[in-house]
């Protein structure tokens, strides 16, 4: 049994939002002088890296990161896991914001970015044979899919309106919104294993330039399983800080029955890839790859870490276990996504990146932003609901379970 989801009490402007909101006022700044002075002025990006990390980041990764809500719709929709039910509101608000964040970015990154409303609208143009085409549509049909599958929140939140009028017209339209979640998530699980498969694919057209250790066929398959590993480890990073953001109960034990899940998705994807490598002849650059083979077995150890703290949490979850489980997956997922964009990536002909502080200060921009409006949200509406059972205590983060401060 769990408690009906609520709007969280308090004050926005607290000191980490104010800290935030000081970011974003760099990455407006920044932002300016990119639209104002062109991409020439503004980035470290050239011929040889025609993508920085407003790609490599804020997209690859960020899209890997907003993956919460699309392995949660899986579990609970699809495998019928509904004891994880309390964490979809949240994941689905993580995933809108992260996509939308990587929509912005897209903006700044393209050239010509004032055309990108003529994408949706201009079948005509479309080249049936374009990734980029694809990514692009799903990402926004995604975002809408997000936006609606959270109606029932936005609704309930009106519903609650001093605004009799408002409320009446939310309280009318709740039920159609119920009635609709079923299409909504079969597209919400779609939709991701298209996009999220096909940035892997993209890399595929990369041929030599990609090192042969991260070039491979099964490239859009790789994607999906990090896109589940960072989804998992996004679920566990924000229940534990809306839990000590927002005083809420933390849901140690709700999360500890996904530990197992999360880990046998870590070992089948490092399974896969080292048979892959074996299968295709690549096996012996794991130990003569030189430099670039350090970033390789970084990604490993870091995966293994993260499987193995997934594991060791126990059954009624430690916290210290479950952050360092999650911030371990996260950052898996994002070194994986970096080499194959990035670090990997050798264009030749000694081309070098390394961004510019106008691409830092706007990417640190965008993910203030995305925090807070988070924190704005789940003030306003119902997104976050506690867990009620009563064995199930909040335990202060870096205690384990039984230990009393």
């Amino acid at each position: 049994m769990t408690a009906r989801a609520s709007p969280v009490q308090g004050k926005l402007l607290t000191p980490v939002v104010k800290v935030l909101l000081v970011l974003w006022a760099l990455g407006t700044v920044a932002g300016l002088y990119r639209f104002v002075f062109g991409l020439g002025a503004a980035t470290a990006m050239n011929d040889g890296y025609p993508w920085g990390i407003w790609i490599a980041i804020d997209v690859v990764v960020g899209t890997g990161l907003a993956s919460g809500g699309y392995v949660l719709a899986f579990l609970v929709f699809i495998l019928n896991r509904g004891r994880y039910h309390p964490l979809i509101r949240p994941a689905l608000l993580t995933s809108m914001l992260g996509y939308a964040v990587a929509g912005v970015a897209v903006a700044f990154d393209l050239g010509r970015y004032w055309s990108m409303w003529r994408i949706p609208v201009s079948p005509h143009q479309w080249s049936s044979t374009s990734v980029l085409l694809e990514v692009a549509l799903c990402m926004m049909a995604y975002v809408l899919v997000l936006f609606l599958e959270l109606s029932p929140a936005w609704l309930e939140g009106l519903a609650a309106s001093r605004n009799p009028a408002r409320a009446r017209l939310a309280a009318r339209w709740l039920p159609f919104a119920n009635k609709a979640l079923p299409i909504l998530v079969a597209f919400g699980v779609l939709l991701p294993t298209m996009h999220q498969s096909s940035l892997g694919g993209l890399m595929m057209m990369a041929g030599l330039k990609l090192h042969p250790l991260w070039h491979t066929g099964f490239l859009p398959l790789y994607f999906l399983f990090t896109a589940f590993i960072m989804g998992f480890g996004v679920l566990y990073f924000e229940s534990i800080f809306s839990s000590v953001a927002f005083g809420r109960p933390l849901e140690h034990r709700l999360l500890a029955t996904l530990g197992r899940y999360v880990a046998g998705v870590i070992f089948i994807f490092l399974a896969t890839r080292f048979a892959i490598l074996g299968v295709e002849g690549k096996l012996g650059l794991v130990v003569s790859a030189g430099r670039i083979g350090f970033f390789f077995w970084a990604e490993v150890v870091v995966f293994l870490l993260a499987a193995f703290r997934f594991l060791g949490q126990g059954e009624a979850g430690r916290p210290d276990q479950q952050l360092q489980a999650a911030l371990l997956s996260m950052l898996g997922g994002a070194l994986y996504r970096i080499d194959v964009f990035l670090v990997a990536y050798d264009p030749g002909n000694g081309w070098v990146y390394f961004p510019s502080l106008a691409e830092i200060f706007i990417t640190l921009g965008l993910i203030a932003t995305e925090t807070v409006v988070y924190v704005l949200v789940v003030r306003r509406f119902p997104i976050l609901a506690g867990i009620s059972l009563p064995e199930q205590r909040t335990v202060p983060i870096g205690l384990k379970e039984g230990v009393t401060p």
